[in-house]
């Protein structure tokens, strides 16, 4: 479907001379990402050279996308601004808060009673505003951004860490915090630091069992869960070439689990054919006009590392399929190496369930992909050892495939179909028996793999692969088994080996669907009223926080001390809570309900000096809170790693944290406590971080000159009596600080829309 016609040839008409201006600016050849970056740059006056991990740029994004849970809370703030309609094409998509558990028809329509509350509230607030809504059921927000809004060369952020997907066109697609959004649909200049460039070469071509996705979980391996962290990612190559575009998707999806900025493409033959497949032959045409300008010079692909800042290589033809986990989706393990790995970490073997979809992995290539296992099971007299669950990635994929036969294959196989959202991959799962808490291994095509994520149970250990890769593992029942090697045995007793998966690229007839599920807001939404009702438990609107009372000095109290790996999955779990989204005090109360305790190896259980007893980390905050009390939370290295989520950095702003202090941050997580009026801050010293003991109280100064570049020193008091200082370090620019003093950057744009 084509969407935006206006702002794409508009975008096309002025691409081209932006990036002939860069290269004259920069002197010198210009990778893709460096184009695309430089052409949606809002500098006021002469376009110059920015320094890459050091200045901070103004761009202006093509373009918002915004997902159920993570919308209401963009859009609580978004009323506040004072603005009467978005200014750039935004769109919000429900696909968070169906939960998986019976099947699609009747998942979708408990979905529909269940949060008729919240989509209530998100399609009227879409209509007053003149933002697209796409209906629970359409499908998930990055495979329909794939389908209806990407497109080569533009620049677009969305409120979800997986908004990198639309790289597989070759954008530049970034994840971003509520507050982000809210400044680029009220017409203000988003803030960036330059990332850095990594580019990746592919050469040789994918062949047998290995996928798109065993290339990211390849460079997971390599580049680790923050190594990518203020970089984008550029892959480039013959093998690059050969590639599908939601292949390309796929990779750059899930290039947020190594902390990537973004990931892209160039512009090539896969991208146009998916353009003109999804009815954008205009697009296409448009982006084969500029073609030369949507990827990379040659002489940067000739040269890589004269223009990036870091190069990887990897020959596709030597790949192996992947399988990456448990608990962290960097721990990579080639699948020839899977039975020692299995047998030395005595992880459990029994697989109990095989789960395909998310948005990483949920198009009609993928599925197709698996379809062909499932067929050949169905063919060879093979039965499913474990349980099968597919989550089709948009309706428009869910009815091609069904018209093609490809579900069909999946009933027949005993799969359950979900519906066509993110299910389980955000943990939208009633898994039955997971209560129990047993241990037990489980595989799927998403992203995410922490623990608790997927089901609630700290016991499961997940394990990410390829769709392709899932489904034979189910096979088999087997977390060890290896496709390429082994054997599996039919209801005649054979031993059957299976052949390579084959799938389509694009469907044979062309994609189609009844109904896609779009709503298209009012052409004048002015008389649309919003009501939230004061008693409801899903919906608050929100007071604004407090400004910096000018005070030069702020005394704190620990909080908590984390220990390890604290993702935004710790700080506040989705689950069970993505109910409470929009009601911004009732998710306060999972707030780091899932960061271990540094003193004590426990969850949820932190010594408070009020009560001189342990107590829940949300209870100990409030109680800190009414005491007038500000509390201080410390945390180890690539603290708030994972889903972009904003509801991270609010509950402790909600709650009276005055400081979060790290070893280091992820780029969502720093950035989004920034809107927040949050300290944000970390150890100039990290080996201090082994100096905080439990019972301390702290003295920061230094708030009175805050200014860039500046310290902080943290007067640091012991429960013995004794005391030290320790220097801190922040990341703050002019116009951050400005948020800190006006309380948020929400508040600094009411003021200004005010005068």
């Amino acid at each position: 479907m084509l969407f935006d016609l206006p702002l794409i040839e508009k975008f096309y008409a002025g691409y081209a001379a932006k990036v002939d201006q860069a290269k004259q600016v920069l002197n010198k050849p210009l990778t893709l990402s460096e184009k695309i970056l430089y052409a949606h740059s809002s500098e006021d006056g002469e376009l110059k050279t920015f320094e890459r991990g050091v200045d901070y740029v103004l761009f202006n994004p093509d373009r918002v996308a915004m997902q159920d849970a993570t919308a209401q809370m963009a859009l609580l703030q978004f009323m506040q601004a004072g603005k009467n309609k978005v200014a750039v094409p935004s769109t919000v998509h429900c696909d968070h808060l169906i939960q998986a558990k019976e099947g699609s028809i009747q998942d979708l329509k408990t979905a529909n009673v269940t949060n008729k509350e919240v989509y209530d509230f998100l399609g009227s607030v879409s209509n007053k505003y003149g933002i697209g809504f796409w209906k629970a059921g359409a499908g998930i927000i990055h495979q329909v951004v794939l389908e209806n809004y990407a497109f080569p060369g533009g620049m677009m952020i969305g409120t979800d860490s997986h908004t990198v997907n639309a790289g597989g066109l070759g954008m530049i697609a970034i994840g971003v915090g509520g507050a982000d959004a809210v400044d680029v649909m009220a017409g203000m200049p988003w803030e960036l630091k330059m990332p850095k460039l990594i580019g990746i070469k592919l050469s040789g071509k994918l062949n047998g069992w290995v996928s798109p996705k065993d290339v990211i979980l390849k460079v997971a391996g390599i580049l680790t869960v923050k190594g990518g962290t203020g970089c984008i990612v550029e892959y480039f190559g013959d093998g690059a070439l050969s590639i599908s575009a939601t292949g390309k998707g796929t990779i750059c999806n899930m290039g947020a689990e190594i902390g990537a900025t973004t990931s892209t493409f160039g512009y090539d033959e896969s991208i146009e054919r998916y353009l003109r497949a999804t009815g954008r032959e205009t697009v296409a045409d448009l982006a084969n006009n500029n073609k030369k300008h949507l990827t990379g010079d040659a002489e940067v692909y000739a040269n890589p590392e004269k223009y990036f800042d870091q190069v990887i290589e990897i020959n596709l033809n030597e790949l192996e399929p992947h399988i990456n986990g448990p608990f962290t989706p960097d721990r990579a393990t080639a699948v020839s190496d899977m039975k020692k790995v299995v047998a030395d970490n005595n992880f459990p073997i029994d697989v109990e369930w095989g789960l395909i979809g998310s948005c990483t992995n949920s198009s009609y290539e993928d599925l197709s992909r698996a379809a062909s296992i499932a067929n050949q099971a169905i063919e060879k007299g093979l039965k499913f050892k474990a349980n099968l669950g597919i989550n089709p990635g948009s309706e428009q994929v869910r009815y091609t495939a069904d018209r093609d036969g490809l579900l069909k294959t999946f009933v027949d196989s005993n799969a359950t179909l979900f519906t066509n959202a993110c299910g389980p991959c955000i943990g939208q799962w009633q898994r039955a028996g997971a209560e129990e808490q047993g241990k037990n291994s489980i595989v799927h095509s998403f992203n995410r793999n922490f623990a608790k994520r997927a089901d609630g149970n700290p016991n499961t250990h997940a394990f990410v692969a390829s769709p392709e890769m899932v489904t034979a593992i189910a096979l088999s029942g087997k977390l060890d088994f290896n496709p390429l090697t082994d054997t599996l045995v039919n209801d005649k007793g054979e031993h059957i080996k299976l052949d390579p998966p084959t799938g389509w690229e694009l469907p044979e007839l062309g994609f189609a669907v009844e109904d896609n599920g779009y709503q298209a807001p009012a052409e004048d939404g002015s008389s649309v009223e919003i009501v939230v009702n004061p008693e409801s438990d899903r919906l608050q609107l929100l007071t604004p926080f407090n400004a910096w009372d000018k005070s030069d000095t702020t005394e704190l109290v620990l909080l908590v001390k984390a220990k390890g790996k604290c993702t935004t999955d710790h700080i506040s779990m989705a689950g069970p809570w993505l109910k409470y989204r929009g009601h911004l005090d009732n998710i306060s109360d999972n707030m780091l309900i899932g960061a271990v305790n540094a003193f004590t190896d426990e969850t949820n259980k932190v010594f408070n000096t009020i009560y001189g007893d342990y107590v829940k980390v949300p209870d100990s905050a409030r109680a800190y809170k009414a005491k007038g009390i500000g509390s201080i939370v410390v945390g180890d290295e690539n603290y708030g790693e994972g889903s972009s989520r904003e509801h991270a950095a609010m509950e402790p702003r909600n709650l009276g944290v005055k400081v979060v202090l790290v070893k280091s941050f992820a780029r969502i997580h720093e950035t989004n406590l920034k809107k927040q009026g949050m300290l944000g801050l970390t150890f100039a010293n990290k080996d201090d971080y082994s100096k905080i003991q439990e019972k301390d109280t702290f003295k920061l100064s230094g708030l009175a000159s805050f200014v860039p570049d500046s310290q902080f020193n943290l007067n640091v008091n012991h429960s013995d009596g004794s005391s030290e200082n320790i220097l801190l370090n922040h990341t703050y620019n002019e116009t951050q600080i400005e948020w800190f003093k006006a309380g948020s950057a929400l508040n600094l744009i009411r003021k200004q829309a005010k005068s």
